[in-house]
């Protein structure tokens, strides 16, 4: 029999309370206790980045923690950035960029780049790349990406959420 510890926590601004196994991450906390599934899991190592959210404004690779550590914490997904049809600008720059192709690595590079804007609203180039270095696309060649992030950082409504 396996322990179980009951977490509370605050996902996308909806708070949940739920008894879990003491050793199921938060990846797979998000995905399968709550059917958030826009968090991705592609190495499970804490390598790819495809899992990251934000922990308290923090970006996080949530297959590497658990569960229980994330209780009293506040979370946000992927699922936090669009607001009904209307997407949010940096999900806007990477459809104009083209900064996404099957899109897997999507949603961690989105987590990340609004955790970069966030403590950084006019990064450089430079900057940029180093933000989203922990982050591994196999498709675009990361320039679109870095382009779509840019983007952003230049228009005066791109604010990220947690600001």
């Amino acid at each position: 029999m396996s322990a179980k510890q009951v977490i509370k926590v605050t996902v996308n601004g909806r708070t949940y309370e739920r008894l879990v196994e003491v050793r199921m991450t938060l990846a797979d906390f998000l995905r399968q206790e709550l059917d958030l599934t826009g968090t991705h899991l592609g190495c499970e190592h804490g390598v790819c980045g495809a899992c990251t959210i934000l922990v308290s404004g923090e970006a996080v690779r949530s297959c590497i923690m658990l569960a229980v550590q994330a209780d009293g914490a506040e979370l946000l997904t992927v699922e936090s950035l669009a607001e009904g049809d209307e997407l949010h600008p940096l999900q806007r720059a990477f459809q104009d960029q083209h900064a996404l192709q099957c899109g897997f690595c999507t949603p961690g590079f989105l987590m990340t780049a609004c955790a970069l804007l966030r403590d950084n609203p006019a990064p450089t180039r430079a900057e940029v790349r180093e933000a989203i270095s922990g982050n591994i696309c196999r498709c675009t060649g990361y320039q679109p990406i870095i382009n779509a992030i840019l983007q952003v950082s230049s228009e005066p409504e791109g604010k990220t959420k947690g600001e």
